[in-house]
């Protein structure tokens, strides 16, 4: 027989679990989206290559709108809870459209619309995770750190999953999946999850220019904006790649998407570790060298095995700037934490509206792989702003940093 005491104890428990829980499964409803959305348009859409570049562009341009639009409403008035089994509710009726629907302008208006109030229901979750974490006196940076993780988990398991029900079972198939996968995130939301009066995110700030440093915070953004642009046009291009012009599995295309997020989980932690020591601005040039060197091999190995092997180096790239690029925003702009946050999160929607645009525009003009040669100029272009920024030492203790909320299902693959 429990004791209250003992009841007390464990629903906290019972509630944190329910975060993990619901974490992986949003995880796993956008990790069904993404990765062959390019496949989708171009098999089932019939659109051209420029047309899916524009796709995403449009679609990272309206999920900056809802997400801005949700972020600010939350925050003054409402149950976040309540809004959170909305946009659940709402991601699943977009994933139905996309289900059944093949008009590229119907989806782009209507479709991309919906599921960006979906995906949204993530970092609302994190928002509320926060609120519960502060209420019930839990390790705040720790619980969202575990939540971030689920995340990342859901990654190594959505791609290959997504590719194998589009290709074995169709499209329809995998959309309907990705919206069952929401129907059961909002019913855990309505059981499992608290209602908390609201408080605003001491996170939460307007974006204001750098107070010191702002040569190198703008720098720093740059660098940081082309190497999310190269990541979002590896993600847009690699799968029509792959099967257009290597001619090679479909299913590839989840695997190379699953073993990075895999290996990005001990990058970004070892990532961490390490700048106690060594610096924020050495681990940021190591990622430039690793995309360097990971787009060169792009485009001189075609063989399956050797382009999972490079992995490791999309893993290296990706998983220092995802955990250590908010961070040395921080140490330039100290003081000005909410700002910095808000800056680095710009670098990848910035990189979405630029990559849908180029991606598609080069592969319309010249071929797929020929992106891959862009993607490596500009992975360049971020080595020299990176070079050029000047040594600054860390001015404030790593534990009074803040740590951000995501935007996106997970690390490097954020959506748009």
């Amino acid at each position: 027989m429990h004791t209250p005491i003992a009841l007390s104890r464990r629903l906290p428990d019972m509630t944190s679990a329910a975060f993990l829980a619901i974490a992986f499964l949003s995880g796993i409803a956008g990790a069904l989206q993404l990765p062959t959305l390019s496949l989708f348009l171009s098999t089932e859409v019939l659109a051209r290559p420029f047309m899916v570049g524009l796709f995403y562009t449009g679609s990272a341009a309206i999920g900056i709108a809802v997400s801005q639009f949700l972020a600010g409403r939350s925050d003054r008035k409402g149950d976040r809870k309540q809004l959170i089994l909305q946009c659940c509710l709402l991601g699943a009726a977009g994933c139905v459209l996309f289900a059944f629907n093949r008009s590229y302008f119907v989806l782009l208006a209507c479709g991309v619309l919906l599921t960006s109030f979906g995906s949204t229901a993530n970092p609302q979750m994190f928002a509320l995770a926060r609120e519960h974490a502060d209420q019930t006196g839990r390790e705040a940076v720790m619980f969202s750190s575990v939540m971030r993780a689920q995340v990342s988990l859901a990654w190594v398991v959505g791609p290959p999953l997504a590719f194998a029900l589009a290709l074995g079972f169709g499209f329809k198939m995998m959309y309907m999946m990705a919206a069952v996968t929401f129907v059961v995130c909002g019913a855990m939301v309505w059981l499992m999850l608290p209602s908390m009066r609201k408080s605003a995110l001491k996170t939460a700030a307007v974006l204001e220019a750098p107070r010191r440093n702002r040569r190198d915070a703008m720098l720093l953004f740059a660098a940081c904006t082309l190497m999310w642009t190269c990541n979002c046009m590896y993600l847009i291009n690699m799968p029509l790649y792959l099967i257009h012009e290597l001619m090679l599995p479909e299913k590839l295309a989840g695997v190379m998407m699953g073993t990075a997020a895999g290996l990005e989980i001990p990058t970004m932690l070892a990532a961490g570790y390490v700048s106690r020591r060594f610096g924020n601005r050495l681990l940021m040039r190591i990622a430039v060298a690793a995309g360097l060197l990971f787009y060169l091999g792009l485009l001189v190995f075609t063989a399956p095995l050797a382009l999972l092997a490079l992995q490791l180096l999309n893993a290296v790239f990706i998983g220092i700037l995802a955990g250590i690029g908010m961070i040395y925003f921080q140490d330039l702009m100290p003081g000005q934490a909410g700002a910095a946050t808000t800056l680095f999160t710009n670098t990848g929607r910035v990189g979405w509206i630029i990559a849908g645009s180029v991606a598609g525009l080069i592969a319309e003009i010249w071929r797929y792989h020929t992106v891959f040669f862009v993607a490596l100029l500009m992975i360049a272009g971020a080595g020299y702003c990176m070079w050029r920024i000047r040594d600054v030492d860390s001015p404030l203790p790593r534990d009074t940093r803040t740590i951000p909320l995501p935007e996106g299902p997970g690390n490097g693959n954020v959506s748009p």
